[in-house]
């Protein structure tokens, strides 16, 4: 396989509850794809939003990954550690009038058909009680994806002036995570399905930035039989630290390299090593949804 220049992936779990099957899919198929490009692999904690936090779960997260032979390069970055970074970013942008406040509810913004109509944009509001939104970026209608090829998205979603800092003074995904994979200097994003539709925010806030664009990469969604996707607040069950090699080797198997998945090893560390020399998009299930009996 050819390398990309200087790949540098990562995997950024929230510490809400331990690594459940639909994690372990996302965090080997972002570790296969920076080892098979000899790229660096990076694990971020994104622990921004306290009242959704288990005590304890970010170092759960990371004994699991290392009990399953997923070793990250460099050190574990906490995104509660670059809040002031997000704020300047902020700052700036209220500063220049790019950002503003707004005190719209979401019951309001339900009524109006559930896509925020931009009521507060020029009323200049105070910084208390509001929340911060950034008027919409360059208008994104679709994006490539690796996998996928073009993706169109929501028109209605990418001219959308979206929540930067939430009313409660928590910052929002959508921007700490574009400010943190530019100053990681992440060159390709692999990730679930679910992740699809705020992309085209990501895109955005990368132009507004003048930042370079990373490659992107979306894998199928592990659903349950009743067809939900595998999540923490879905009560997935978390996967077994002490015997890792029956996940890893499911978790291979969702990800289409059923041959790796069968080989006799004693170790995680062997059969991810021949995983990587496996790994190709071609294996990949280009369904964005795939139930799993794991």
């Amino acid at each position: 396989m050819t390398s990309h220049a200087a790949y540098i992936g990562r995997f950024a779990p929230s510490p809400s509850g331990p690594l459940h099957f639909g994690s372990l899919v996302a965090a080997l198929g972002s570790y296969l794809d920076a080892r098979a490009h000899h790229g660096r692999w990076l694990v971020r904690i994104e622990d921004i939003d306290p009242p959704r936090e288990k005590p304890g779960a970010a170092s759960e997260i990371l004994r699991t990954l290392e009990a399953y032979g997923l070793y990250w390069d460099g050190a574990v970055r906490y995104q509660s550690q670059h809040l002031g970074d997000y704020q300047a970013q902020i700052d700036a942008w209220l500063a220049s009038g790019r950002a503003y406040y707004c005190t719209c509810t979401r019951r309001q913004i339900k009524q109006a058909g559930g896509v925020y109509p931009g009521w507060c944009r020029d009323k200049n509001k105070a910084a208390e009680h509001a929340a911060v939104r950034l008027k919409s970026p360059v208008e994104v209608l679709a994006f490539n994806d690796r996998l996928h090829g073009s993706l169109p998205l929501d028109q209605q979603l990418a001219n959308e002036d979206f929540i930067i800092k939430r009313r409660d003074g928590l910052y929002a995904y959508n921007l700490a995570v574009v400010l943190d994979d530019i100053d990681q200097g992440v060159t390709d994003i692999v990730r679930g399905a679910d992740l699809i539709v705020p992309t085209g925010r990501h895109i955005g806030l990368y132009r507004l930035l003048g930042a370079r664009l990373p490659h992107y990469l979306h894998l199928p969604l592990a659903l349950n039989a009743e067809g939900q996707k595998l999540s923490k607040q879905n009560r997935a069950p978390a996967i077994d630290n002490q015997a890792p090699l029956p996940a890893l080797r499911a978790a291979m198997r969702f990800l289409g390299l059923h041959a790796v998945a069968e080989e006799k090893v004693a170790t995680p560390t062997e059969l991810l090593n021949l995983a990587v020399n496996t790994w190709s998009l071609t294996h990949l299930p280009k369904q964005t949804e795939v139930t799993t009996a794991f």
